[in-house]
């Protein structure tokens, strides 16, 4: 197992207070993506990319395909976000360490972390070879807010978007 640490990256699909959820079920795992810069995080990703390797060369044994590999080329992801980025999914079944950048914890409730915020993760990559196949995955250790970013997906509607009415008034928008 490797550990890794993530500078300033940004932050899809967190699932960090609650367990992600597939077709309507728990996982049971916390979990989310973070989206690297090719150009800003460089440094980072040549790390990442030569742990990788040498796991596949000295514990697997064998190279891997991309879709086995927890860093992926985000312009072979079809999201427009992840475009000119590389993206690294991590998870762990342990609730993950949250903190603001002072270092207190934050909540769920805090609404400190979202999709589109820059974070600072730790991670520790390891070698998957068992019934299920080999892999080389990442597990979650904590995160860390940075900075606020400009948040995936749409939020929220106001209360703007609706009209008032009367408790006799039934009609349609």
């Amino acid at each position: 197992m490797s550990k890794v640490k993530i500078a300033a990256a940004r932050l899809s699909f967190p699932c960090l207070f609650t367990h992600s959820q597939f077709n309507g079920e728990s996982t049971g795992k916390y979990e989310a993506t973070f989206i690297l810069d090719k150009v800003d995080h460089a440094k980072q990703i040549a790390e990442i990319q030569n742990i990788i390797a040498n796991m596949m060369k000295t514990d697997l044994k064998t190279k891997l395909g991309s879709d086995k590999l927890c860093l992926k080329d985000g312009d072979e992801q079809g999201r427009p976000e992840y475009e000119g980025k590389m993206t690294i999914k991590a998870s762990t079944k342990k609730r993950p360490v949250i903190i603001n950048r002072d270092k207190s914890p934050v909540t769920e409730e805090d609404g400190v972390i979202y999709g589109g915020c820059y974070v600072n993760a730790v991670m520790s990559l390891w070698a998957q070879s068992n019934g299920y196949g080999k892999r080389i995955n990442a597990s979650l250790d904590g995160v860390q807010f940075v900075r606020d970013g400009d948040a995936f997906g749409e939020g929220a509607i106001g209360v703007s978007e609706f009209d008032a009415f009367d408790d006799d008034d039934d009609s349609d928008f």
